[in-house]
């Protein structure tokens, strides 16, 4: 078995589907620390005729020190919801797959989850679903696996009964090969680049939230991901 892991950021760009269609079965790490500083959790981009919108979803930081991602409160002290909703359909009403998609993703949005990672995974079904990916798809928490770095990996891999493990070719000098292979892991190493699709709005801008390839390519988005 090949497996991947990877944080369940919010609204993925098409490279994290592309690694996932990659492997037999991806994890969600749902209970490693949240990151600090600016991230992917809890934020992505779109494309507007301005260029790039960022959508950012308000966390509970003050006072909580450090969190594990499946702790992380979302704040809605303000109507950001409404805000995200308005954005993606003022800029994707006219894209040719705004009709079969937006109102679920706007029913996610209304369950207003009170957990970050409820929220992320929830689209990230979604998404799953609508790009036809064959991988399994497991919770860090579910497996009950906790740790760090290349342990957490192996621990993973073991959990699993998984034997290879797969990684972004940007991670190799992250990864310490030499000790998964002693634990009995062989990595794999995936080379992405950015594939370039039908868009709204100028000049091509990549590695944007995966919702601007589905809305503008919908079924044919597995491919585009995959080059075929």
């Amino acid at each position: 078995m090949l497996v991947a892991t990877h944080q369940p950021i919010f609204l993925p760009w098409p490279g994290f589907f592309f690694k996932a269609m990659s492997v037999d079965c991806m994890v969600l790490l749902d209970s490693v620390q949240f990151p600090l500083g600016r991230g992917w959790m809890s934020r992505n981009r779109i494309k507007s005729n301005r260029g790039e919108l960022w959508l950012t979803v308000p966390v509970s930081r003050s006072g909580r020190g450090l969190q594990p991602v499946c702790d992380v409160e979302i704040v809605y002290d303000r109507d950001w919801p409404s805000k995200h909703l308005k954005g993606i359909e003022q800029n994707y009403l006219n894209a040719p797959c705004f009709s079969e998609h937006f109102k679920e993703i706007e029913t996610i949005y209304k369950r207003y989850p009170n957990l970050i990672a409820t929220l992320n995974i929830e689209l990230i079904r979604y998404l799953w679903e609508a790009f036809s990916v064959s991988s399994k798809l497991v919770l860090q928490s579910e497996i009950g696996v906790t740790g760090r770095g290349v342990d957490l990996i192996a621990d993973i891999c073991r959990a699993l009964g998984a034997e290879e493990y797969l990684a972004l070719s940007v991670a190799r000098s992250r990864l310490d090969i030499a000790l998964l292979e002693r634990r009995g892991i062989a990595l794999r190493f995936l080379q992405y680049r950015p594939m370039v699709y039908p868009q709204f709005w100028g000049d091509f801008l990549s590695n944007l939230s995966a919702i601007d390839l589905l809305m503008n390519c919908g079924p044919k988005s597995r491919e585009i991901i995959m080059g075929d």
